[in-house]
């Protein structure tokens, strides 16, 4: 029998709650009981927090995934050492906490695209930081995109039964309507599929949300539902896809909830993200769709507020290695 898959965890920004949350969700022996958990980071920021957070858990740290010991009782730290902490305040933004942050992800991907680990969890980096340091990403979803070179990737939010992908993300909201296009819809639609099926569902119910209040009301509040929207479904049905719509955006997401669908699909960022929010920050997961890798992360950011105090929590990181074990347990499928 194979091992478990390994996860590789990255520290976030060094100045929020990521190393705090690492720390309480790896102290549970159920939590790393779900992979080979690799935490890729700074061994001395992560130890810091522990004075935070109570625990008094071991670390390994490490030049390489091949030097983990994987020891119920020891946290593993593939430890970059680019971590100042006579210079580091937590809760405050930091071009060097920022350039920290993008190298945890930057290796952790190019590890996963190696295949010398299964999965990679993220959690939160701050965007403010990362582009004083010189990297001028929207976030997670850009940077990966770019080192996986995976133009085409977006997001699916996780949070209980509700699945939710976007059509777009982080450009302004004039720039998200242009991007409805059929070409798009259909692309995540595509991808929604089969990262559905890899969470164990057969054969997905997909519902697709329009992009104006009522669809358009026949016209009466745009038409880009008729053009655009309606014109992508018709094609994902006619290459075996259940899907259905558009929607109205004020329902579908409830009706996925309750479960009438298996996802969702929506046209621009807080289409989808105030649907699945709703539901609590601390619950949700994000997950990466379109990339060569398998990327999951917390729903939450950087938590400045409670950097530094203990108080972070740890259930969205949870739910988020919880998932990604999943995946990476799981192969790709081919799509109907």
């Amino acid at each position: 029998m194979s091992p478990p898959p390994i996860v590789a965890i990255t520290l976030g920004d060094p100045a929020g709650t990521g190393p705090e949350i690492i720390l309480k969700a790896l102290a549970q022996p159920e939590v790393r009981a779900l992979g080979r958990m690799l935490i890729v980071g700074d061994a001395a920021t992560l130890d810091r927090a522990q004075t935070y957070t109570g625990t008094k858990l071991r670390l390994n740290a490490v030049a390489a995934p091949e030097g983990a010991r994987f020891d119920p009782d020891v946290l593993d730290v593939l430890d970059l050492k680019n971590v100042d902490l006579a210079n580091l305040t937590v809760g405050k933004v930091s071009p060097m906490a920022g350039h920290a942050a993008y190298e945890y992800v930057k290796t952790a991907a190019e590890l996963a695209l190696a295949g010398r680990v299964g999965a990679i969890v993220t959690s939160a980096l701050n965007k403010a930081a990362l582009n004083a340091a010189g990297h001028h990403f929207d976030g997670h979803t850009g940077l990966l995109a770019e080192v996986c070179q995976a133009p085409g990737a977006t997001m699916m939010l996780v949070a209980d039964k509700l699945r939710v992908t976007h059509v777009s993300t982080h450009v302004s909201l004039r720039q998200a309507i242009d991007r409805v296009r059929p070409e798009r819809i259909l692309k995540v639609l595509q991808l929604t599929h089969d990262a559905v099926r890899r969470l164990g569902i057969d054969r997905p119910r997909l519902a697709v949300a329009g992009l104006n209040p009522h669809t358009g009301e026949g016209g009466l509040f745009g038409d880009e539902e008729e053009k655009y929207i309606a014109p992508a479904i018709a094609q994902a049905r006619a290459l075996g896809l259940d899907a259905s719509g558009p929607w109205p955006g004020d329902t579908v997401f409830f009706r996925t909830l309750q479960g009438e669908f298996d996802g969702a699909v929506a046209m621009y960022h807080d289409q989808g993200h105030v649907a699945a929010k709703m539901l609590g920050i601390w619950r949700g997961v994000n997950v990466t769709l379109g990339l060569p890798i398998i990327r999951t992360s917390v729903e939450h950011g950087t938590d400045f507020t409670n950097a530094g105090t203990g108080r972070g929590d740890p259930r969205s990181l949870i739910e988020a290695i919880k998932l990604a074990a999943i995946l990476a347990a799981n192969p790709a499928v081919t799509r109907p």
